[in-house]
């Protein structure tokens, strides 16, 4: 086998950025690569998320992984929305009923061990089965406490977590990803990007063996530390799975140690994708170790160090060792391998106070109910008429207690009777998802703002254009002069939004205070509705017409802090988008008021804007659901 030659684009490519046909090739063999480590052996590795379309590039690269993995690979399916007692296992009730004694059924992680979990539709999976698989990656052992049973199987497994990628907000859920050395984003392929692989069965049937005799090489942990650092990694996992991941890869080409190659092939797959910022470049440590020129062109002169202690003397006897320069060839790889757009996606992330991996999507939040939605297994409970019997978990909590029941009765134990009691009772248990709203509260007034209106009719005509298959809703309060104004209720109508948003007037004054307070009786009157709401404010913050007309700015301004100040408390994620041509300190501060994520932004459009609601009301709408 021949290793894939280091440089060049890798890891995640950028979402927004067109890449040439070489840049695309070599995706796919990092890709390929990525997966024969994963087949070498799943648990050192623990897996990788796949972020692309149902289609024939994932079914290429899955395909390649059955086969590279061998029939040796166990590997089992979980179908989506799959019930605890399947993934972990439980009491086996036709076998317990026969036995007359507690049988257990081992669950799909268990029965996957030494091989892999494929885990579709990840970045909808079900939290509990996400916590399950963390723990199965973290211990290699799976605890199973349920139905009377207790028992500690082998669980050595890895995760491929398959990410349709169908919202930009819906991605898998971090903890997993944390745990699973490679992330590929292979959505920016097709099928004519696919080459043959340079990897064969043999090479990971060699691999394996090599492994098991390769000893640890304590000095790639330093290097590697290094470059996780530089990069703005701070997960110790993702250093120990490139350690891991560079002997591999040595195994792969028949060497037992990792040389730079590797070094430099493993960063670009597991450090690159995770990269928050880019490092330091050496010129520019360089130019801050210049003298300084005073203006006759020579060298400034320096003021002497002051003198040291006694301690500090005798630190200096023994000065820590200093950091090696990290190689070039291997830093400028991996700054290769990150996203394009890395910056603009960490300015906004930051700028939200979110992560960009919130895996709702902004679908509307989860609450539970009684007769309908998704199930979610059973509980305990009681036959009231308002919850559904389950019967089937009912007989598995009654099971293990027969011959303890037949023994109190005084009836043999061949008795052919099953005794069911109040504490059996298992009811159903559903999740309904709610219906959202985004309620855009935009600021009409002044001669700037035909601009900031084009750009909002284009983000709330954007998000109505998802809002079909996701029964989500957009309503729109504009503010001028000396009122605010619901001008598009909630609504999911194209035709109606558009009627209502190209009658949308411009000009006069800024009754910021009289905003605030219609946007939070609208959403107020959505959550008592059983809608779950997020509210965007548009706004340079400059409040001139407050509650009383003519009582100038400083009324208006303290009407506009009080009416923030209500805000505070109420539950509803809020987005306060500064469009001031500068930041604006007094917006920020009544974005404080009022508990919202600020973010400045001076030059919006409708895409950004479309994006940034998505990312802020995603986790606020996924906790909200949750409690």
């Amino acid at each position: 086998m021949s290793v894939l030659a280091p440089g060049g684009p890798g890891g995640e490519p950028a979402g927004d950025v067109e890449l040439d046909a070489e840049a695309r090739a070599l995706l796919w063999r990092d890709a390929t690569l990525a997966i024969a480590c994963v087949a070498v052996d799943p648990a050192l590795v623990g897996g990788i998320a796949i972020r692309a379309h149902a289609g024939p590039v994932r079914d290429r690269l899955m395909a390649l992984l059955n086969t590279l993995a061998g029939d040796d690979l166990p590997r089992r399916k979980v179908p989506p929305h799959c019930g605890d007692d399947r993934l972990i296992g439980g009491l086996d009730l036709p076998a317990t009923l026969n036995a007359g004694r507690p049988v257990l059924q081992r669950g799909l992680i268990a029965e996957a061990d030494g091989g892999l979990v494929v885990l579709p539709m990840a970045e909808r999976a079900d939290s509990l089965a996400i916590t399950r698989l963390c723990s199965a990656l973290d211990d290699h052992t799976l605890l199973v406490e349920r139905d009377g049973l207790t028992r500690l199987l082998d669980a050595r497994i890895g995760v491929v977590a398959l990410d349709e990628g169908c919202e930009p907000g819906e991605t898998v859920a971090p903890a997993l990803q944390d745990r699973l050395a490679f992330r590929c984003d292979l959505t920016a392929l097709s099928i004519r990007d696919l080459g043959p692989s340079i990897i064969e069965t043999s090479d990971v049937i060699a691999a394996r063996a090599l492994l098991r005799d390769a000893e640890p090489q304590p000095e790639l942990y330093e290097t590697l530390t290094a470059l996780a650092a530089a990069f703005g990694v701070s997960s110790l996992r993702a250093v120990l799975a490139s350690v891991r991941v560079a002997g591999v890869i040595a195994a792969l080409d028949g060497r037992y140690a990792a040389g730079e190659t590797d070094i430099e092939l493993a960063a670009r797959l597991v450090i690159a994708p995770r990269a928050t910022r880019l490092p330091q470049m050496q010129a520019e440590d360089d130019a801050e170790d210049q003298p300084v020129e005073n203006e006759t062109g020579e060298p400034e002169q320096q003021d002497p160090p002051p003198p040291q202690s006694a301690d500090e003397e005798r630190q200096d006897e023994h000065p820590p060792a200093p950091d090696g320069p990290l190689d070039d060839r291997v830093l400028e790889a991996v700054e290769a391998a990150i996203p394009a757009d890395l910056l603009r996606q960490l300015q906004i992330g930051a700028a939200l106070g979110v992560q960009a991996q919130a895996s709702t999507g902004g679908q509307g939040a989860q609450r539970k109910a009684l007769q309908r939605g998704r199930p979610l297994g059973a509980r305990r409970g009681r036959l009231d008429g308002r919850q559904r019997l389950h019967l089937i978990e009912t007989l598995r909590a009654a099971a293990p207690w027969q011959p303890l029941r037949r023994k109190e009765r005084g009836l043999p134990e061949a008795a052919n009777r099953l005794e069911i009691r109040s504490d059996d009772v298992r009811v159903r248990r559903y999740q309904e998802r709610q219906q959202s709203v985004t309620i855009f509260v935009v600021d009409a007034s002044g001669s700037a703002a035909l601009h900031r209106l084009a750009e909002v009719k284009g983000a709330v005509e954007l998000l109505l254009a998802e809002s079909y298959a996701r029964r989500d809703q957009v309503a729109l309060i504009a503010f001028r002069g000396s009122s605010a104004d619901l001008l598009l209720p909630p609504t999911r109508s194209l035709v109606r939004a558009k009627r209502c948003l190209s009658a949308l007037p411009g000009g006069g004054g800024t009754p910021l205070a009289a905003a605030l307070d219609a946007g939070r009786k609208l959403a107020n009157d959505c959550q008592r509705q059983g809608v779950s709401a997020q509210l965007v404010l548009m706004t340079d913050g400059q409040a001139n017409v407050g509650y009383t007309p003519g009582a100038g700015r400083a009324a208006a301004r303290a009407d506009a802090e009080r009416a923030a100040a209500a805000f505070a408390g109420e539950g509803v994620p809020m987005l306060f988008i500064d469009t001031s041509p500068r930041r604006n300190p007094k917006a920020a501060e009544l974005a404080e008021r009022m508990g919202a994520i600020y973010l400045p932004l001076p030059h919006p459009n409708a895409e950004g804007i479309k994006a940034m609601v998505a990312t802020a009301g995603a986790g606020p709408a996924k906790a909200q659901g949750r409690r």
